[in-house]
């Protein structure tokens, strides 16, 4: 079935509708994930953003048995830039979720509650009493600090939470950075981390100089800090007004106290600057309070934050309450409303993607919202027009949150202009003229024009040098489209076959740049498998989908054997693939039928010509004795809940799963187990009790 012009409740998506929506939701995100983490340049609000996130999880929460390997609810952020050497975290550095109202925060804290079972745990984690910390939360860039021996040595951005970009020589520059930690106390090891951010009276005045030179200037204090931490050049680092609050750690070879609070006290002891206005709050209520007041002085501050966090203050509950797919559970940000004005939106322009899709966006008379001008917003597919009813020529309210582009949150319809005709949304692509179609259930509207399609061509040979990809420095946007229409680029094995003299005498090239192409081109020409497989751009597949694969089947040969055979449903290789935890059927079906389309092995077999791919080696496992297996809960516990059990064997290494099969390890059965444990006797699969389980646990 289509789906109506205003998105259909949660509650009321059969789950076919869900599964799609699922899809596109994934791929929506992940756009605007890479946007703001890896070119500070969304195009959505922070409200927009979340609002996205929100359904995502509402549909996950009521279909579980759906959730995508490529979930936005299992990533962080996107993957580092390039530019800069790679460290891989000792610690996952997370983001959090977030809460919008009292509501999400009373039922946040109501969350940390149900986890727990025995009634001494229940005592500490009461809502009138509970113990947090809560700190503003600063709108900058997130920071690890590795400290040896109380010396500075390494210093990392975020990245995509697992892996990061070494920025140590910039670190060294920031005067709230100690080169040597102060006093004796702390570990040998640790990793101390925070925010480095920009004051506005230190933005403002960045932007005149770069405004009186003639460089383009920044749209935020966010995104200055950014870009200048990310500097090749470290004396470019030092000139800019940067600062750094310490909020966490990460790794440590020692404890450093019981209590966040206690945490803070010491980083303040070791040197570093703490946000002043954190405060321990006692009890639901207190922490509220403290959020009201905060937002009330937040014009007042010198730096821009976006909300407050909140953390379980106990360091033991915060231990045993661990981490979901992306976040932890023991914190949360308590975001503040967005911004809004009023603008015209002049037109609607439609965008083609390298799957097809139309994406339409609306182009805005500039308008200026919190100290930013804003010109363009995604209105994110047809039927958010329809529902909104937004025509060219409007007078539409936008909304800001976060300090980056906005979306369109509604028209003012008593400002429309006369004659004004509802916007009728493309039926063929804007750019081949083929036609678009939209499939039952999907929500976007796709061009079929496939490869003769530029847009599409020209895109997914974009998506094959990306740097999650074969990350070829040199070929953006501008180039490849250019070697596309002129014929250089027709296929992604035409890279490796590129006439490097001719391309030194194109305007704008030269020797020394065609020279530094060569390089960076054949620095490509060996490729691991999953990098590989994320490359081909197969629908669905994303860069955690294409590390399941890869780990799964090891060699490039082995997959497409498999895939191959996989045109089979009824065979082997096919049951197979849909039983990699993490793959459903839908998603097996795109990938198998990427192997059955004749162009596409002629594609593989003309690349594989021209480079090698790597067998997958997957990364050192934990010590611990659940490290690698899959583990399955039935019936009821009585020592912890489900979801603490769940939460310590993935900390230990585990897979949790939700069904017995041939791949599983161990099955933990509790009080009243069902069919699990006749289906886990069957297959051969070891069972254990509670108590075994929890001496296995407790012996990792």
């Amino acid at each position: 079935m289509k789906r109506a012009a205003k998105p259909v409740p949660v509650d009321e998506l059969d789950e076919k509708a869900a599964k799609a929506e699922l899809k596109h939701l994934a791929e929506v995100i992940a756009y605007h994930d890479r946007l703001y983490y890896e070119k500070n340049a969304p195009e959505i609000s922070d409200a927009a953003y979340d609002a996205l996130r929100r359904r995502n999880t509402a549909i996950e929460q009521r279909f579980p048995a759906l959730v995508r390997p490529d979930s936005p609810s299992r990533r962080i952020g996107a993957a580092p830039a390039t530019g800069f050497a790679k460290v891989t975290h000792a610690k996952p550095m997370l983001s959090l979720d977030n809460a919008f109202d009292e509501e999400d925060v009373r039922a946040f804290f109501q969350s940390v509650r149900n986890f727990f079972r025995r009634p001494e745990d229940l005592a500490r984690v009461d809502f009138a009493t509970i113990e947090v910390a809560a700190e503003p939360k600063i709108d900058g860039l997130s920071c690890s600090l590795r400290y040896e021996h109380g010396r500075l040595v390494l210093a990392a951005t975020r990245g995509d939470g697992i892996t990061g970009e070494e920025v140590t020589a910039n670190v060294m520059t920031l005067k709230d950075v100690p080169h040597r930690m102060e006093g004796r106390s702390w570990p040998e090891r640790i990793e101390v981390r925070g925010e480095v951010y920009m004051e506005r009276p230190g933005f403002f005045a960045l932007n005149a100089e770069r405004e009186k030179a003639g460089e383009p200037v920044f749209a935020n204090p966010r995104n200055a800090a950014a870009g200048s931490l990310r500097q090749l050049d470290p004396a470019i680092t030092a000139s800019r007004p940067l600062k750094f609050f310490a909020y966490a750690w990460g790794a440590a070879s020692a404890p450093i106290a019981e209590t966040h609070w206690q945490a803070l006290k010491q980083f303040r002891a070791w040197g570093f600057s703490v946000n002043p206005l954190s405060k321990l709050c006692r009890g639901v209520e207190a922490v509220l309070a403290f959020h009201r007041d905060i937002a009330a002085r937040r014009a007042e501050l010198p730096y821009d934050i976006d909300g407050v966090v909140y953390k379980v203050n106990d360091l033991e509950l915060e231990e045993r309450l661990g981490f979901a797919a992306r976040a932890p559970r023991w914190a949360i940000a308590h975001k503040f409303p967005a911004q809004q004005a009023e603008t015209v939106l002049k037109e609607i322009i439609v965008q083609v993607g390298r799957q097809g899709s139309l994406t339409p966006v609306a182009v805005l008379e500039p308008i200026t919202v919190g100290g930013v001008v804003v010109q363009r917003a995604t209105l994110h597919n047809e039927d958010e027009i329809a529902r909104k009813d937004i025509r060219e020529g409007d007078m539409v309210v936008i909304q800001r949150a976060g300090d980056v582009i906005p979306q369109v949150v509604g028209v003012v319809k008593e400002r429309r202009p006369k004659g004004s005709e509802p916007y009728v949304f493309p039926h063929k692509c804007p750019i081949c003229h083929s036609l678009a179609v939209r499939e039952p259930g999907e929500a976007v509207r796709r061009c079929t024009g496939g490869l003769i399609c530029a847009a599409q061509a020209v895109e997914r040979l974009r998506h094959f040098v990306s740097r999650d990809a074969f990350d070829i420095e040199g070929l953006g946007h501008k180039h490849i489209t250019e070697f596309w229409e002129d014929k250089l680029i027709k296929t992604p094995a035409d890279i490796f076959r590129l006439d490097y003299a001719a391309i030194a005498e194109r305007e704008g090239w030269g020797e020394q740049s065609a020279v530094k192409l060569k390089e960076a081109i054949e620095a490509r020409r060996a490729i691991t498998l999953d990098r590989f497989i994320y490359a081909l751009g197969i629908p669905q597949v994303g860069q955690q989908t294409a590390k399941l694969l890869a780990r799964h089947y090891r060699s490039f040969k082995r997959w497409r054997a498999a895939m191959e055979q996989a045109q089979d449903h009824e065979g082997e290789a096919w049951r197979e693939l849909n039983d990699i935890h993490g793959i459903g059927e839908d998603m097996a079906a795109d990938i198998a039928g990427f192997f059955a389309e004749k162009h596409n092995l002629k594609l593989l077999d003309d690349l594989l010509g021209e480079i090698t791919v790597t067998d997958y080696e997957a990364g050192r496992p934990p010590h611990s004795p659940l490290a690698g297996k899959t583990v399955v809960f039935t019936g009821t516990l009585t020592a912890m809940s489900r979801s603490e059990a769940k939460a310590r064997a993935e900390a230990l290494g585990a897979t949790v799963s939700g069904s017995v099969s041939g791949k599983t390890d161990y099955l933990v059965v509790g009080a009243d187990a069902g069919s699990k444990a006749e289906k886990a006797r069957a297959l051969g699969v070891k069972t254990m009790s509670e108590e075994e389980w929890l001496a296995l646990a407790s012996g990792g």
